[in-house]
């Protein structure tokens, strides 16, 4: 095949050697990759308000998105945003198919823009390494190897420790970096294991990752339909296909389809793009640049392998936003307008109180009934704040057992104190008091709990 495709003896695995074509989709590929390493390399050190730009703390329950801090309680906004991007994934792929997976999914772009580049620096082109890879282990292939996993595996150095920088936070990572092994040998471990995987997987998986591993080629399968605009090939247009002649066919018998195979040569997943959608086709849009460039120089349109629908190749239909895809987007706009809503009227610190389990209530001296309480305080701010819980009713008393205190930045702390109400004011077995939370002299909250004493007739 002439996507140069090479089986070695040892195994059944076949190598993908694609040649690498300059067009102007590739350029504008190339373009957002930048954007995007450049986004990934420099979002673990970026502060918004003293925050990071984004931080995935699975460990510790702690999530900051664009600067903003969720902490455990707010897990339900966390989970809403992640229903409302699965769901724009839904949306795009019923648009556009898989061009996510070529465009924007990172695999993609480390692969392609990264190593594979990485590897034609050092080892030439699809030909040449195809070559040089069937040849025997001379001074010069053993030197050429050596040096590309040298610099794959400081390639994956680099990324690895980025990755983990979005876990536990760049401070974290700069601990982990300058201060004794023996503090941090479970985060340097994990340094090595994360770097060992990305090393497997684009050395040796590379593209197995999409056509394999990634569910989301099978969920693309289900997902698309006759108006979903994809990569395509414009058979009716192509076929039949055959090599390019200098005597003009005066009957016109044949495609514009020169079945020059290139198409397949820059196929970064091996395959034949003219043999209709396959869920191995990352949309990468390679095939059309190659394509393009042909039909150019053969002076016939371009465009041969274009985004189209397969309405728009059986029927002429013009591209249109489907039933389906308003009904997604109806989805959507709903979805975000409970997340915004959610986000905004959030408060920026949370206090969670709960009666002391299986106590009673005692009577205290004055008249004054008490019961046990335990609160949990979150300071989902980047400041420290002193705290304090007062009841809304001047004649309730707090009386603290562990006081709360100071609330540290993206903190949280226990008290534990009582709460005596005058046994006047107490008329059923369970009454309803609120409780204020204070930073400084500034409310931030008011919620109810309920406090259990005696009836008084």
């Amino acid at each position: 095949m002439s996507g140069l495709l090479a089986e070695k003896e040892t195994d059944e695995r076949k190598w993908i050697y694609p040649l690498i074509r300059k067009g102007l989709l590739y350029k504008w590929r190339s373009a957002i990759s930048y954007v995007y390493l450049i986004f990934f390399f420099t979002g673990p050190f970026i502060r918004i308000g003293g925050q990071p730009l984004l931080l995935l703390n699975f460990m510790e329950r702690h999530f900051v998105i664009l600067g903003q801090a969720f902490w455990p309680q707010d897990i339900f906004l966390f989970m809403l945003a992640s229903l409302v991007f699965l769901v724009c994934i839904v949306l795009f792929t019923i648009a556009f198919g898989r061009i996510f997976c070529g465009w924007i999914c990172p695999q993609t772009i480390f692969m392609e823009m990264v190593f594979r580049k990485i590897e034609e620096w050092i080892e030439g082109d699809a030909h040449q390494r195809k070559k040089l890879d069937a040849g025997p282990w001379t001074n010069v292939k053993i030197r050429k190897k050596v040096v590309k996993h040298i610099a794959f595996l400081l390639v994956s150095f680099l990324i690895a420790n980025t990755f983990l920088a979005y876990l536990i936070g760049s401070g974290n990572l700069i601990r982990i970096a300058t201060e004794p092994l023996t503090l941090h040998w479970i985060g340097f471990a994990s340094i090595w294991v994360f770097t060992l995987v990305f090393y497997l997987v684009y050395s040796q998986v590379r593209e197995i990752v999409c056509t394999v591993i990634c569910p989301y080629g099978r969920l693309q399968s289900v997902l698309i339909d006759e108006h979903t605009l994809v990569v395509a090939y414009n058979d009716v247009r192509g076929e039949p296909r055959g090599k390019l002649q200098k005597v003009a066919d005066p009957f016109n018998l044949k495609g514009d389809c020169v079945d020059c195979g290139l198409c397949v040569s820059v196929c970064p997943t091996g395959i034949d793009i003219r043999k209709g959608t396959q869920l191995e086709c990352v949309n990468c849009t390679a095939c059309i640049d190659v394509c393009d460039e042909v039909m150019t120089k053969i002076n016939k349109p371009t465009n041969l392998i274009g985004f189209y629908s397969e309405n728009m190749i059986r029927v002429k239909e013009k591209p249109s936003f489907t039933l389906r895809m308003k009904g997604y987007a109806a989805v959507i706009t709903v979805m975000v307008g409970v997340l915004c809503y959610f986000i905004f009227s959030r408060s920026d610190m949370d206090m969670t109180v709960m009666r002391g389990a299986g106590t009673l209530y005692q009577e205290q001296s004055g008249g004054y009934i008490s019961n046990i309480y335990n609160a949990e305080i979150i300071n989902k701010t980047n400041e420290n704040r002193k705290i304090a819980i007062r009841a809304d009713d001047p004649a309730i008393r707090i009386k603290y057992i562990q006081a709360p205190g100071i609330v540290a930045k993206g903190g949280m702390v226990k008290t534990m104190f009582f709460i005596e109400v005058p046994a006047t004011h107490i008329h059923t077995a369970k009454t309803d008091i609120h409780l204020q939370l204070y930073a400084g002299q500034q409310l931030k909250q008011t919620i109810s709990t309920t406090f259990v004493g005696p009836v008084n007739d």
